[in-house]
């Protein structure tokens, strides 16, 4: 075990998640800092799947067939002196819940943009999350490789669009229309690199110098140096300057620009992003603010995830480390229930790939077994019982009916909904605030291709084979008010009444504008989009 002191150690973390609009190539990028920084020694991009190579970061089967990650993952490596926890977060939009669950983990988020698109819905709805929690973000422009918007007009774009200063760090070099290499303007170095033969299965050859090194000149050519020095000096001239303060409030996004796929401007980003990017963050908590430094360890689990491992049926929690040292087998006390309980057999993963840890640091995120007594949101701590604000679960956009194709299944079926409702991965709803077993229950999902997954998970973990039957409400609204009151309302046209596993009431209507009708007349009720 190690003797590295608290201070040390917060130091040397760096707690960040990936957020883009799908096909942006977050995954691939992922991929790409596990091969520098040793995790992995081949890049299996997504483009490599004919050849059977999947990206680390989509373990799940589903993930493997369609070529997109569904699910978030948790990937840790060392790089030069750093410990990075890397949350890799699904890109698809119908999978967002478990996005916002992952951003609240992070210290830090590395907004990645398609150089030909620039901002994109989903990275403008994500962005917005990390504004609200005033999440440090840093922009890497990717697929240089391939035409795209000019670098100052993008740059331009993204300010006006989203509100925020941006300082580029590392800046493109093309040479005869190429993307050949970055400047990069803090280390006043630039790197040229070699595409290699492997599709960017391994790291980029590289030759670096200063602006005026002769070599460089040489490389570049005339034409192509010259337009680097006048980009460089616009730059200096025109940019607004760096503040790392700003950074950390939130103001200020350090920009980068590469290729993901050929790994150009990858290495200088990653040595960059760490040097700038914050250390684990002071924690918000019902008893006031949890400094990383405090010595009592608390944490708080924000995923669970079921059958990582089919063959053994697990289930794991992915616990975010607070404050204070985990060591493994310590007795914490699991906050909601009071109870004292032994966080023993702790893991650390590379997706599903996962090791035995014997202890972790701020910042850190470890696998506890969990046999059912964790949910998403639970605060740990090993001193004062410290409660970490929520989690919000969000109402649900589409609604159907499981309808059992094999009544002799009904058992396993129970049990799939419960546990994919206690991961995140579906809510489940029921007609009446008694019911625990319904024989065809009411699944919600915020996006459709939940639905699919949720399909595939039961027939490949649970052995239950089901259809769906739509349900026509698409706007929910979880009420509060007087049980006659709320039976009243729902019983009008275009309304159905149905609740939650804890009982609380939600309202379904059929379109918006009978919903906000009610809602503007029944005064004694109260309409909340987040769960109470």
């Amino acid at each position: 075990m190690s003797q590295q002191s608290l201070p040390d150690a917060i130091a040397r973390r760096r707690t960040f998640a990936i957020i883009s609009h799908p096909d942006a190539g977050k995954t691939t990028l992922t991929e790409k800092l596990l091969l520098y920084g040793g995790a992995i020694h081949l890049a299996g991009s997504v483009k490599a799947r004919r050849a059977e190579r999947h990206a680390t970061s989509d373990w799940m089967k589903l993930e493997q067939e369609r070529g997109i990650s569904v699910t978030s993952s948790v990937m840790q490596f060392e790089y030069a002196g750093f410990q990075i926890n890397l949350l890799d977060t699904p890109g698809h939009e119908d999978f967002s819940e478990d996005t916002y669950r992952t951003l609240v983990a992070a210290d830090s988020a590395v907004m990645l943009l398609d150089n030909r698109k620039g901002v994109e819905e989903r990275t403008r709805d994500l962005f917005e999350v990390c504004k609200r929690r005033r999440t440090p973000i840093f922009t890497f422009v990717n697929k240089c490789d391939r035409v795209g918007e000019d670098p100052l007009k993008l740059i331009s774009d993204v300010e006006a669009d989203l509100g925020i200063a941006c300082h580029p760090i590392t800046w493109p070099i093309h040479r005869d229309g190429v993307f050949v290499g970055v400047y990069d303007r803090r280390q006043k170095q630039i790197y040229l690199f070699d595409r290699g033969e492997d599709h960017g299965a391994s790291r980029a050859t590289v030759t670096a110098g200063t602006l005026d090194a002769q070599e460089i000149r040489d490389l570049l050519g005339p034409s192509a140096h010259d337009q680097l020095m006048h980009d460089v000096m616009l730059l200096d001239e025109a940019g607004h300057p760096f503040d790392h303060e700003a950074v950390l409030r939130g103001e200020l996004s350090p920009s980068f620009f590469g290729s993901a796929l050929t790994n150009f401007g990858v290495e200088p980003f990653l040595r960059e992003f760490l040097e700038l990017a914050p250390p684990p963050l002071p924690r918000e908590s019902l008893q006031g603010t949890v400094s990383p430094a405090d010595e009592a360890f608390t944490g708080f689990v924000f995923k669970i995830q079921a059958n990582m491992d089919p063959r053994h049926r697990d289930r794991v929690a992915f616990v975010r480390v607070c404050s204070g040292k985990f060591t493994a087998g310590m007795d914490v006390t699991h906050v909601r229930t009071g109870k004292s309980m032994r966080l023993a057999a702790p893991q650390q993963f590379l997706a599903r790939e996962r090791s035995a840890v014997e202890e972790a640091w701020p910042g850190d995120v470890i696998g506890v077994h969990d046999r059912g007594t964790l949910r998403i949101g639970d605060s740990l701590s090993s001193g004062p019982a410290i409660e970490f604000q929520g989690i919000p679960r969000f109402a649900p956009e589409h609604f159907a009916r499981v309808v059992l194709l094999d009544p002799m299944k009904r058992k396993q079926l129970d049990a799939g909904l419960r546990q994919l409702t206690e991961e995140g991965a579906a809510q489940v709803f029921f007609t009446s605030p008694t019911e625990t077993v319904s024989p065809t229950p009411i699944v919600g999902a915020v996006g459709q291709l939940q639905f699919d997954v949720m399909l595939h998970r039961l027939e490949h973990e649970y052995g239950v084979r089901c259809r769906l039957e739509r349900i026509s409400g698409r706007y929910p609204r979880w009420v509060v008010g007087p049980d006659e009151e709320i039976e009243r309302i729902a019983r009008e046209r275009g309304r159905m009444l149905i609740y939650d596993v804890k009982g609380h009431p939600m309202l379904l209507f059929e379109d918006q504008w009978g919903m906000r009708w009610v809602m503007d007349r029944e005064t004694g009720i109260e309409f909340h989009e987040v769960a109470p």
